[in-house]
């Protein structure tokens, strides 16, 4: 009986060899694995096709100790692949990675933020590699440059389509990697080489302690392979990549027809339908029951028809620069309250650069929009790396004609949005982020939807305010800001952050007037504050 090893959360891979021919191997045969832990859980571990007559199997141990492994193959007249048996010694991790140390993402138990299989609190912060598996991003030295950034930053979350792509018509070379496309033409069967080469760039990841957010393809991508080979692509990206700490997208822009397609409206319904279907066959496929959503054009839950095939809500809310923000606030605050309670993460907004616009000013509005009106998550973007501009060649015109901007990706990564999104998220590390809500009513001239420049207050009674000042602190400005409704039998200090460098002004003691308000001081320069006051 063979026997494997490996570590609590890290992915241990084996492979079952025929010595039986099939013709058509990727149609003709499916191999499962059932795996038994210590603890009595059983896992079944959908296999995948290496190519000729092998297929692996990847599984990650929650805890350590013994497992037994027993294969279940559908051509159950095959000994080499029906009923072998053996065991795996899964030992506790040893290295310093927080995606195996504290293990994968999950939702949390109060369904408004995401945590580790420990518990402990994942605050997202991604960065969107639409076409990141292409060969327009070179590997190994441009997507290990690109990446090692994006550590620096404090990001932790990489949005990466799996070879499916936006902005494209089926087989378009601009999406090959350098193992080609992942399907055969016609979608005759997978091609294994691309998901070889893939593995390389979804392991880098994951070794850099980012969380691949991987989407199986963009929507209208359903239309030219079918229902039925979209389920398999599934399965594929399932035994490839679900023993990873990964995330799901069932699709990007799920309802979102081809640009030039003939009858939009069918073509929604169709898509939107559909997703739901294969939702329900990814959640009924994954043994690691992975989180799920789905990409939209305004919420992921308004994407598909029964919202329940859903774990997390993602959003998109405009490119339109600051004039986006009445929206973001708009679908931000709608999808917090809406029932039942899910995560609620920015999945796309006002990408940095796009159309010469959107700039670092935008991007720092819209984290603190988001994540102080209930976001459980931000996702970050640029154009040009979206879409890997090289720096030789763009990537060119979409099908409806016109090209999204020609910045380098070798530019775009360096703009200074992305490092204003890290120190944002820094800032809200440094207090008890994930217990926050909403509370609008703690500060004067609060933002609303017609007013979104306003400012925006959330925080923990008793304990923790944080409020974002969007509009600068004026010296000839009518009327003062203020924070409002502070409890009387609590002492708050005062602290404000520059959401562009993240550096401190000490404000020190508050002292409020007998109604509870107090008159945020003058930070002295004339931009945008984060200002929190803390239980002294």
């Amino acid at each position: 009986m063979p026997q494997y090893y490996g570590q609590v959360n890290c992915v241990s891979e084996w492979s079952y060899s025929s010595q039986k021919p099939y013709e058509r191997p990727f149609d003709d045969l499916q191999l499962d694995v059932t795996i038994s832990g210590p603890s009595g859980q059983s896992w079944r571990v959908p296999t995948y096709w290496a190519g000729d007559g092998v297929w692996r199997v990847r599984f990650s141990a929650p805890e350590p100790g013994d497992y037994a492994i027993s294969t279940d193959c559908s051509d159950v007249d095959n000994a080499d692949l029906h009923g072998v048996t053996g065991a795996l010694h899964v030992r506790p991790y040893e290295g310093d990675n927080p995606l195996m140390r504290h293990g994968p993402i999950q939702v949390a138990e109060s369904k408004r933020t995401f945590e580790h299989a420990d518990g402990t609190p994942f605050l997202w912060l991604g960065d969107t590699w639409w076409m990141g598996l292409t060969r327009r991003l070179i590997w190994p030295e441009e997507y290990q440059t690109l990446t090692a950034d994006r550590v620096a930053k404090g990001f932790n979350v990489v949005q990466i389509v799996a070879g499916l792509y936006p902005d494209m018509p089926a087989f378009d070379e601009r999406g090959f990697s350098d193992a080609g496309h992942p399907w055969e033409p016609e979608y005759a069967a997978i091609r294994p080489a691309y998901f070889d080469n893939a593995d390389l760039r979804i392991q880098w990841l994951v070794g850099q302690g980012i969380v691949p957010c991987i989407v199986s393809c963009w929507g209208y991508h359903l239309h030219w392979l079918g229902e039925e080979r979209l389920k398999q692509h599934w399965r594929y990206l399932i035994a490839r990549w679900g023993a990873y700490p990964v995330v799901w997208v069932l699709a990007g822009e799920g309802a979102m027809p081809y640009y030039l397609s003939q009858d939009k409206e069918r073509d929604t319904q169709v898509q939107m339908e559909a997703w739901t279907r294969i939702g329900a066959y990814v959640r009924e496929t994954d043994p690691f029951q992975r989180p799920v959503t789905i990409h939209p054009g305004g919420s992921a839950r308004d994407t598909v028809v029964d919202d329940s095939i859903l774990d997390y809500d993602m959003l998109q809310t405009g490119h339109g620069g600051m004039a986006s923000a009445g929206n973001t606030l708009r679908v931000v605050s709608e999808e917090y309250a809406r029932q039942p309670h899910m995560p609620v993460v920015e999945g796309e907004v006002a990408y940095e650069g796009i159309l010469e616009g959107s700039r670092q000013e935008v991007q720092r509005a819209m984290y603190w929009i988001c994540m102080l009106n209930g976001a459980a998550g931000f996702t970050y973007g640029a154009n040009g790396i979206w879409q890997l501009n090289g720096s030789v060649e763009a990537y060119g015109p979409s099908p409806h004609g016109s090209s999204w901007g020609d910045t380098p990706w070798t530019e775009a990564y360096r703009l200074p949005g992305s490092a204003q999104v890290g120190v944002a998220k820094g800032i809200l590390e440094r207090y008890p982020w994930w217990r926050m809500t909403p509370h609008p009513e703690w500060v004067s001239g609060a933002a609303t939807v017609d007013d979104p420049l306003g400012n925006h207050a959330a925080g923990i009674p008793g304990e923790l305010r944080i409020v974002y000042f969007l509009r600068p602190f004026a010296p000839w400005a009518k009327e003062a800001n203020k924070v409002l409704g502070l409890e009387p039998d609590v002492a708050y200090d005062a602290r404000f952050y520059s959401p562009i460098d993240g550096h401190t002004l000490e404000v020190g003691r508050v002292q409020p007037e007998p109604d509870g308000s107090w008159t945020a001081p003058n930070p002295g320069v004339m931009h945008d504050w984060v200002l929190v006051l803390a239980k002294a």
